[in-house]
């Protein structure tokens, strides 16, 4: 579980000042603060929703909040991309991932061939696993990616050269939210990730895909769903 030990503020999204920076309105005045996330997010993100601004005051900072969290109705939606990483290999080291039962996290931010893969694992094998941050969810349906991502597909290229070279390889979906209960790529987004994707199942990469349950002070793994390849 992560938990949110800074200060918190809510606020209503104004605009995107650029893919990190926003323009939030707090209690009557404009703030700025950083976007965690690269990706679109545009049914969250958009003018007048309720978001939530985490304080920092790191030195050196250009501004003084992230924004982490963004309301869709009734529910709470985590976005900073920051986190799945960590929420993953937190669960994986707790025995909380039942298909990564047999692993413990060795490193993270690992550099293999061209790119720099999330997880090192150790176990009975050694083996990698690249997390992927979901926020997009349509009719219970959790999709990736929102925007296309060039990166996502040389990752699972990687994973695929991984797993031909004798290592355990994972791709897992974090769904930072309750309301999916299936995952599938975005074809129509991405067509180059969704063939990508299913041509690493298929040579051997296992996709997993997690929701998270999101508070205003917290943000935990709370179930599994099934992957569908389309």
């Amino acid at each position: 579980m992560y938990q949110i030990t800074n200060q918190t503020r809510s606020g209503r999204f104004v605009k995107r000042s650029n893919r990190f920076a926003a323009l939030v309105e707090v209690d009557g005045q404009l703030v700025k603060a950083h976007v965690p996330n690269s990706g679109r997010m545009k049914e969250l993100l958009y003018p007048g929703n309720r978001v939530v601004l985490e304080e920092q005051s790191k030195e050196g900072r250009k501004t003084p909040y992230d924004l982490i969290i963004a309301q869709y109705g009734d529910l709470l939606v985590s976005i900073d991309s920051r986190l799945p990483n960590y929420l993953v290999s937190e669960a994986i080291n707790q025995g909380l991932l039942t298909d990564l039962v047999d692993y413990q996290v060795e490193r993270r931010e690992v550099v293999y061939g061209d790119s720099r893969l999330d997880i090192k694992l150790t176990g009975k094998r050694e083996g990698f696993c690249e997390v992927k941050s979901v926020t997009l969810v349509k009719n219970g349906v959790a999709m990736f990616p929102d925007a296309p991502t060039s990166r996502g597909v040389r990752h699972l290229r990687e994973l695929i050269r991984a797993y031909r070279e004798g290592y355990d390889t994972f791709v897992i979906f974090l769904i930072q939210r309750d309301d999916a209960v299936i995952f599938t790529p975005n074809r129509e987004t991405d067509p180059e990730f969704a063939n990508t994707l299913k041509e690493a199942v298929e040579s051997g990469v296992q996709a997993k895909a997690y929701i998270c349950k999101v508070d205003s002070d917290s943000v935990r793994i709370s179930g599994q769903i099934p992957v569908e390849l389309v």
